[in-house]
């Protein structure tokens, strides 16, 4: 197995997060992983393999010019790390759209496909979750981008979580096929006739459907996805703190509280977003996991695992195959 390269400067946790969470991946999983960053900083802090990278893109900066000039930079050198063939993969908690840019621009799109699309995996209880899409990458599209989007999809959800047959979905404000945008509706009579790699197309779902069994892989545009995954977050965010406070408002919630600890820390950890590691760039000719900028230790030993697997199903070369 080759090494996951890991952007050990991105975040804003880095690097004593970011360490901790390859050590895990390392002792706990077995998987090889190259930290990417400044030896300085490192190497005292670690054993684990350094490649070395001088300079360091910040979480503010323009994702284009910074990539274009900050040559050895640590998000540069970890994707070149995937293109040289020196590992199978690469894992940022940095600038998401410098770890888009530094992917792109390295490892190269693959032949046929418009843009890159990030695949971020939405949790659904008492199922597989949901795979959004694209939930960042291209904040405006058109018909054929989002057709794309729906086939690579399709490819993402049977290597990532073994769904042999998924049913795709575009995200629209009605189940009809002529709600929506202009977008939306063009692309409903796109999707309706096109194939998707063994997967089918189901129609429209709404937004209340997102985290529900209703679709394998739902489809929008890059502004529209990111918008409704914040909103996810923030709600699950303050939904849990706000039952967390009334549990223990008194000494009885409190009792109870203790007593269902065990499920609730189950119920937290099917919606926290450390639980699935990052997304994943489909489109470029590489392995590309993009982890939250927030992420600790765990959500980076989850992104190494989920970088490590994705590598070992050659989901790249499925993804090609299919647009060949």
């Amino acid at each position: 197995m080759l090494p996951v390269a890991v952007d050990a400067m991105g975040g804003d946790n880095a690097p004593d997060e970011i360490i901790a969470g390859a050590q895990k991946a390392v002792d706990e999983h077995g998987i090889p992983v190259l930290l990417v960053g400044k030896p300085e900083v490192l190497e005292d802090l670690t054993e684990i393999p350094i490649l070395p990278a001088s300079e360091v893109i910040e979480m503010d900066a323009e994702p284009g010019s910074s990539v274009r000039q900050m040559k050895d930079s640590s998000l540069v050198r970890a994707a070149e790390a995937v293109r040289d063939g020196a590992a199978g993969s690469m894992v940022s908690a940095g600038n998401t759209g410098a770890t888009m840019a530094s992917a792109l621009l390295r490892m190269g799109r693959i032949k046929n496909i418009a843009r890159p699309a990030i695949a971020t995996l939405l949790p659904s209880p008492g199922t597989t979750p949901t795979v959004l899409l694209d939930s960042g990458a291209n904040a405006e599209c058109n018909a054929e981008w989002l057709l794309q989007f729906g086939q690579m999809g399709s490819v993402f959800a049977q290597h990532r979580l073994g769904i042999k047959n998924p049913r795709v979905a575009l995200l629209s404000i009605g189940e009809e096929p002529g709600k929506g945008s202009p977008l939306i509706k063009d692309s409903f009579e796109n999707f309706s006739t096109a194939e998707f790699n063994g997967g089918s197309f189901i129609g429209n779902i709404e937004g209340r459907d997102l985290l529900t069994d209703a679709a394998d892989v739902v489809v929008t545009d890059g502004f529209t996805g990111n918008v409704a995954l914040k909103t996810i977050e923030g709600t699950m965010k303050i939904l849990f703190s706000a039952i967390f406070e009334k549990m223990t408002s008194s000494e009885e919630s409190t009792a109870a509280f203790q007593t269902l600890g065990t499920e609730f820390d189950e119920l937290i950890k099917i919606f926290h977003p450390d639980t699935y590691g990052g997304a994943m760039l489909l489109g470029v000719k590489g392995v590309c996991i993009i982890s939250h900028g927030s992420s600790g230790s765990l959500a980076i030993e989850n992104a190494i695992q989920v970088a490590a697997e994705m590598a070992e199903s050659e989901i790249v070369s499925s993804l090609k195959s299919s647009f060949s």
